[in-house]
């Protein structure tokens, strides 16, 4: 099946990573929308062909790809998606050349699933989520839209993490535990138990700091 070009979503450092990804998926990117960056300058070899107003211009020519990276909340990356979807365009769902996702997971529009990531058996992934670098989703896990479960992260079985939260690098979720919406989890923490209340969380033992 012919893929469809692609349009990134945003030029700073996490584009070069998704630019990486999309290439190893063999996908050709037609250039980078960004209101921050010059007309006509470069990210890595790709140009920036101007700022979000002209999402709708290239909604029939290419699939959209978030390239904004998240960490305190998706606010701008949800942004993004509804000036997507107004003007009628759709999201590619990129999935890196080395990771591994199993044929008996579900991958959302506009998830990028990046480098050595492990996606496996009866996991859900919702729509435009990271999945960064070296991070392990295992059997039945659950994660919700517009998370980012960062770099070298494990997600254990059963494990279910809420819409628009951020789970930092290499933390661990234990077995059939529930993280809510809106959470943060600070990189090396340790989840051991449900999460019920939205803020931020670190440390082992986990603890609410704020």
């Amino acid at each position: 099946m012919n893929k469809k070009p692609l349009i990134l979503l945003g030029g700073g450092g996490h584009c070069k990573s998704v630019i990486d990804v999309a290439e190893s998926a063999g996908y050709n990117i037609l250039g980078i929308l960004d209101p921050n960056e010059p007309v006509g300058s470069k990210v890595l070899t790709y140009t920036v062909l101007g700022n979000d107003d002209k999402i709708a211009e290239y909604a029939d020519k290419a699939e959209f790809v978030i390239t904004v990276g998240q960490i305190k909340n998706s606010a701008i990356r949800k942004k993004l998606a509804d000036k997507v979807e107004i003007a009628g365009g759709h999201f590619a769902t990129l999935i890196a050349a080395d990771a591994y996702v199993s044929k008996y997971s579900t991958i959302g529009e506009g998830t990028v699933v990046m480098h050595k990531a492990f996606v496996n058996a009866g996991a859900k992934i919702g729509k435009n989520c990271i999945i960064n670098t070296m991070v392990n989703i295992e059997h039945d896990a659950e994660i919700g839209d517009y998370c980012h479960i960062s770099t070298g992260s494990m997600v254990n079985g059963e494990a279910k993490v809420g819409a628009e939260s951020f789970v930092g690098s290499r933390s661990v979720l234990y077995n059939c535990i529930s993280v809510c919406e809106n959470t943060i989890i600070a990189a090396g923490t340790v989840v051991s138990k449900n999460i019920t209340t939205a803020g931020v969380y670190a440390g082992n033992p986990i603890k609410h700091i704020k």
